[in-house]
């Protein structure tokens, strides 16, 4: 689907021509789609199919006056467990001597903010600021979805404390993975916004080069945080690891004992159930006494040494 914007006093307003100082945004786009942006706009196809290559990675480049710009930004899927997975997936942002265009695989939050116009003070005709603008945009929403996570594993966490259930810890392996995900496209993020900042991609003006500054602050925020969580989920799960194991070694010594003490009786009335001669007081009384003084005493030493400590 291709939406095309343009910043007016009133907001943002959708209109129909690819007029120049508009933005084109293109939500997985049908190949007579492509082709119309090809057509219509000179914009190059493989810059469009790069940025809907899940795989792609972040990365900057520039082609016959037009540039392509590709980050990750951040998604929140909800399971059928009423539980949040996190991801990220691939967004283009190509800039031509006329427009900018967005191309994502999907709907996602942060085009429908600016569609909207959720997002304030933004302007089209603008275009470096208005990529800027969206870059922002992308490194606000990791830092809300990683205080999402942080929350989620305080209450995870506190779920842990009073029943260590397997549903919880899969949870916690889930916000791990995600950390990971979210920590690499950070990197990959922070690469290209420092590649912008010098300037030689996009000519910058000084308030634009404000903008990307505290676009790259952010991300360095949202990395920091990224790292401090996933090191502190892991240590978790090294802990609670630990637990259960401890927990498992705490059963197999009460086994242990129980098997030891119940053996006992088992030996004695062995001897005294087969047909053999010159046993000392052979009486169903001393067989049952003897078994039962032996495992209470051996119940008392088991219970005084360092086995069960």
């Amino acid at each position: 689907m291709i939406t095309t914007f343009r910043s007016t006093e009133a907001g943002m307003t959708e209109v129909q021509d690819f007029d120049a100082g508009c933005w084109i945004s293109a939500v997985a786009p049908t190949e007579a789609e492509i082709s119309k942006l090809v057509t219509e706009l000179s914009v190059d196809r493989d810059f469009i199919r790069s940025a809907l290559d899940e795989e792609e990675s972040s990365r900057i480049e520039n082609d016959e006056g037009q540039t392509l710009i590709v980050l990750d930004y951040p998604v929140a899927e909800k399971n059928d467990d009423e539980t949040f997975s996190y991801s990220t997936l691939p967004m283009g942002i190509i800039l031509t001597d006329s427009n900018v265009i967005s191309v994502s695989l999907s709907e996602n939050s942060i085009i429908d903010d600016f569609a909207k116009g959720v997002v304030k003070n933004v302007n089209t005709k603008f275009k470096t600021r208005f990529v800027f603008c969206i870059l922002l945009r992308i490194a606000a929403k990791y830092l809300q979805y990683l205080k999402q996570i942080e929350r989620i594993f305080d209450f995870v966490q506190k779920q842990l404390h009073t029943s260590m259930k397997n549903e919880h810890l899969i949870q916690l392996l889930g916000l791990e993975k995600s950390l990971i995900y979210f920590s690499t496209s950070l990197k990959g993020t922070e690469t290209v916004l420092e590649k912008l900042l010098r300037g030689r991609v996009i000519k910058l003006y000084d308030e634009d080069q404000e903008l990307l500054e505290d676009v790259l602050v952010e991300i360095k925020q949202a990395i920091e945080m990224s790292n401090i969580y996933s090191n502190i989920l892991s240590n978790t799960m090294d802990a609670y690891s630990n637990i259960i194991s401890n927990n498992m070694n705490d059963i197999m010594r009460a086994l242990t004992v129980i098997t030891i003490v119940l053996e006992i009786p088992n030996i004695i009335f062995a001897f005294y159930g087969i047909n053999t001669v010159d046993l000392p007081l052979p009486y169903t009384w001393f067989a049952i006494t003897l078994a039962v003084v032996l495992a209470v005493v051996a119940t008392i030493l088991l219970l005084k040494s360092k086995f069960l400590k």
